[in-house]
């Protein structure tokens, strides 16, 4: 299973969707992937200004004990409230990372296509990948109608 999350550029929104990274109007979504099936299993919307772990905290999102979480390194978090989070190593100025540790980054990103792979699937809807020009208030919802085509698709 794996779990990401991406900002969306709002069109119409105020300054509590304001995110000072991007130093625009976001959104932001977090998906759960199930790896073996590429579907989606579970939405989160909230302000691109929400911290990743706050938004996955927020969603009421639980993984069952012996399930294996996959993660970016904006969860790093997530290993306390779930043991078995597996998470990319990060490197520093001062502590560049050994040959092991990349090759562990490498196996762990392999494990994560399938995710990405979902995440282009989405972007083919224009709602997704380009400006959201619509009404706040709805972009859950269609993006959840989206999220449950893209699914649908996926079945034989």
């Amino acid at each position: 299973m794996a779990i990401t999350c991406e900002l969306t550029v709002n069109f119409n929104c105020g300054i509590r969707d304001y995110s000072g990274k991007k130093k625009r109007q976001t959104l932001k979504t977090q998906r759960v992937v199930d790896k073996a099936t590429g579907r989606l299993l579970c939405l989160a919307h909230d302000a691109g200004r929400r911290h990743d772990i706050r938004l996955f905290k927020e969603s009421g999102v639980r993984l069952h004990p012996e399930t294996e979480a996959i993660t970016d390194t904006r969860y790093i978090g997530l290993q306390k409230l779930h043991g078995k989070t597996t998470m990319p190593n990060k490197r520093s100025k001062k502590n560049p990372l050994s040959k092991q540790d990349k090759q562990e980054n490498r196996h762990i990103s392999t494990d994560r296509v399938p995710a990405e792979h979902v995440i282009a699937g989405l972007k083919r809807f224009k709602v997704v990948s380009d400006r959201y020009r619509h009404h706040r208030k709805c972009f859950g919802l269609r993006f959840t109608l989206i999220a449950g085509c893209y699914n649908k698709d996926l079945t034989p």
